[in-house]
């Protein structure tokens, strides 16, 4: 979905420009080309000599070199590329996209372009909520550009609040998301339109008292990139995610929980579903009473816990008769044995089909942005290569496509 696509990157001012060279390099992992447009205020933060190295292509900075123009006028600049990303999109930038002004290469070529736009808005987080920052974003928005973030964080200013410019691996999700969204263009482009998805993602925390709790290292990312994927592919998609620090999945719906109970209550809430996608990682025990005060050291040593099992939210949801989804996806978290495991949950659960990964601190999986998948299905074993979240989220949604349509 990915391959020989090209990337506009326009540049603008602010110290968030620095986060682009890590973005370029990521994009150029996945096969994306990208060039760049810099303008004169993110010259103040990054050189147009480092994103030539990471993109391997020239820099353009200048609407007025005659060099440029007979050999890349700007109207082919913005019309070579599949998709521009405007990142960091400064307030000064935007207002200026919003008011259809031209006086830089850079919005010369956003008002030149007939291609999809994103921006990743970055800036103080008074000017964020300025009223006229907030005008410009509509505005923008009711063009069908794409904006992406921001997030909210401490600043380089000393405050804290909404402006900091999405991490570089949210952005290179979107403009993936994206192109497997145009790849799908056309009659049958969306086949899982009309379907309902269920997916649920990152950890559960079971409290011990009110400021402690039991839960584990999962961060989100697979979840949240297949409802993204499956999303992209037409789903109507519910999103049941417990506490990570990952933004919203843009067309999904979200639901936010805290504990296990709380996530099943969901979940059976989102049913009916076609499919549901169990990639969150469950606390498997929860403290049978949670303290209602702060536990203290009293001196006779630590308290004594006493767990109680968690609901089991993929064998509920594999045996739910009249409302079971009619594909039950589960994912099996592995330390030792991945596939024997999986093969043996499979089967306990009910569920159609398992995604069995190694988690073992040495696998980087957990938090990681990559994963090797064993697809365990009625008809065997199928060892997939080590690939992105984001390529594995996109993998399982065309399989379950293939098989919503028949060809499974």
């Amino acid at each position: 979905m990915t391959a020989e696509k090209r990337v506009l990157l326009i540049v603008s001012g602010g110290i968030a420009a620095y986060k682009t060279l890590e973005l370029i390099r990521r994009l150029r992992e996945r096969g994306i080309s990208v060039r760049c447009v810099l303008t004169a205020g993110g010259a103040q933060f990054v050189t147009p000599l480092s994103l030539s190295a990471l993109s391997e292509d020239k820099v353009y900075t200048e609407i007025f070199s005659l060099t440029d123009e007979s050999e890349m006028g700007h109207i082919r600049l913005s019309r070579e590329a599949d998709l521009l990303v405007v990142a960091p999109a400064s307030a000064d930038i935007m207002a200026r996209m919003a008011g259809g002004l031209a006086n830089d290469l850079a919005t010369t070529v956003l008002l030149a372009t007939d291609k999809p736009v994103m921006f990743a808005p970055a800036m103080n987080v008074r000017m964020w909520e300025h009223a006229a920052t907030q005008a410009n974003i509509a505005t923008l928005e009711s063009r069908g550009l794409i904006r992406i973030g921001p997030d909210a964080g401490n600043m380089a200013c000393g405050e804290y609040g909404l402006g900091r410019m999405s991490e570089p691996m949210t952005i290179v999700e979107a403009i993936e998301t994206h192109f497997a969204e145009t790849h799908f263009a056309g009659p049958g482009a969306r086949p899982l339109a009309g379907r309902r998805a269920l997916v649920t993602s990152g950890p559960t925390r079971e409290a011990i008292d009110p400021v402690r709790y039991l839960s584990n290292h999962s961060s989100g990312k697979q979840g949240h990139a297949i409802a993204a994927a499956l999303a992209g592919l037409g789903a109507e998609t519910s999103l049941i995610t417990g506490p990570v620090a990952l933004p919203d999945p843009a067309g999904v719906s979200v639901v936010h929980v805290e504990s296990a109970a709380d996530m099943l209550a969901a979940c059976q809430a989102a049913l009916p579903a076609d499919v549901a996608v169990c990639a969150a990682a469950v606390s498997d025990w929860r403290i049978a009473a949670a303290a209602s005060e702060k536990l203290k050291k009293d001196g006779d040593g630590p308290p004594a816990l006493e767990l109680t099992e968690n609901p089991d939210i993929l064998r509920t949801l594999s045996q739910a008769e009249n409302r079971r989804p009619g594909l039950v996806v589960g994912f099996a978290a592995e330390t030792e044995k991945v596939v024997e495991h999986a093969i043996e949950k499979r089967q306990r659960k009910g569920c159609d089909w398992i995604l069995a990964n190694d988690v073992s601190p040495e696998t980087g999986t957990f938090g990681g942005d990559s994963n090797v998948i064993h697809f365990v299905h009625g008809d065997g074993v199928e060892d997939w290569p080590r690939m992105t979240k984001q390529e594995v989220a996109e993998r399982l949604a065309q399989r379950i496509a293939a098989h919503m349509g028949g060809a499974e």
